[in-house]
């Protein structure tokens, strides 16, 4: 269905101070009124909305390019799932990777978990 590229980039927010290890990789974005595959995952969501290095140390708070926004709901630990992360040699078993139990939108799901329907 997707084409794939080689190499992609991936969307990482840091949450805290410089030189200081306090990120988070944006994995999957729902986009209302598209296929909800478009940007299950960190090279879809950069390639869906055009980011590159050119967005390399973009303040999020300060910019013209991209902005994170309040959701109007609080979620809920039962709505959660926490799992380990895809693709690294290290840490392997520390679970630092979420994802909305109700996305149709993420790229990998854990063991047993089905995408929900509509």
């Amino acid at each position: 269905m997707y084409k794939s590229y080689g190499i992609h980039h991936c969307l990482n927010i840091v949450t805290h101070k410089e030189n200081f290890a306090s990120g988070v990789l944006i994995r999957a974005v729902f986009i209302s009124k598209k296929d909800e595959r478009l940007a299950s995952g960190p090279g879809l969501v950069t390639r869906t909305f055009g980011i590159d290095t050119t967005f390399n140390s973009l303040e999020v708070l300060n910019n013209d390019s991209l902005w994170i926004s309040q959701r109007d709901s609080i979620v809920k630990q039962k709505h959660l799932i926490q799992t380990t992360r895809i693709g690294i040699s290290k840490a392997k078993n520390i679970k630092w990777r979420w994802y909305l139990k109700n996305s149709r939108s993420v790229s990998k799901r854990i063991k047993g978990d089905i995408a929900p329907k509509f």
